[in-house]
């Protein structure tokens, strides 16, 4: 019989610090409650992450670094099939959308899910850092093949409308145990593929929707450059 391979004082403190960050919030959970969690000690924090902050950044990395790793080969994917045509509005979503649906539907999917859903949610600067640390270079790469995709949006807009699709993924990632209770379970949370599938046309449609967005002095905000 083979003998399960032991888990690491580090590899225990991450686990930990992912289940109770995705539990109680990243402000509400103390180093000690982690260390209490994994069995360790403070002094082993510290030498394997120095701060909470770089513990915070290393739970994340664990999980944004493979997502953000396969939404870059699927877009490779998407642009070199499309050739010098912009890629299709709906493709660029899934793309971006889908491996992080994904990993949310794995094993430890229901901390994943609620953890990337509170990154955006919770107050503090956890996700400035967190952007400028992980995702700025991603970002940037979709940012400008939206912009392709959509040559009548200005800059703007464009980032208005960004940040509305990256707050409707949040949101859901971070809600569904909110949708299987109103639900009453009709909703299946654990079907990821299903959830992709009815994220991308909502967030496609929203994205190319006219804008009709008003300054507060009234005037319409064309989205120009």
């Amino acid at each position: 019989m083979i003998e399960p391979t032991p888990v690491s004082t580090k590899d225990r403190i991450l686990d930990a610090a992912e289940h109770l960050f995705a539990e109680r919030g990243f402000a509400s959970t103390s180093l000690r409650d982690i260390t209490a969690e994994a069995g360790a000690n403070l002094a082993a924090v510290n030498y394997y992450f120095q701060s909470k902050d770089a513990l915070i950044q290393a739970v994340f990395a664990r999980r944004i670094r493979p997502v953000n790793e396969r939404r870059l080969a699927m877009l490779d994917a998407a642009e070199a099939k499309a050739g010098r045509r912009p890629v299709p509005l709906q493709h660029l979503v899934r793309a971006f959308i889908e491996p992080v649906v994904k990993v949310c539907g794995e094993r430890e999917g229901a901390n994943a899910a609620c953890l990337l859903g509170r990154a955006f949610v919770e107050p503090g600067d956890v996700f400035e850092r967190l952007f400028q640390r992980q995702l700025s270079g991603v970002v940037r790469r979709f940012i400008a093949a939206f912009r392709r995709a959509m040559p009548g949006v200005g800059d703007t807009e464009l980032f208005w409308r960004f940040h509305f699709a990256v707050g409707v993924m949040g949101h859901t990632l971070a809600g569904l145990r909110h949708i299987r209770a109103t639900s009453g379970g009709r909703c299946d949370v654990s079907d990821a593929g299903g959830l992709v599938e009815r994220l991308i046309p909502f967030i496609a449609a929203g994205l190319k929707a006219p804008a009709r967005a008003t300054h507060r002095g009234g005037r319409k905000c064309t989205g120009s450059r």
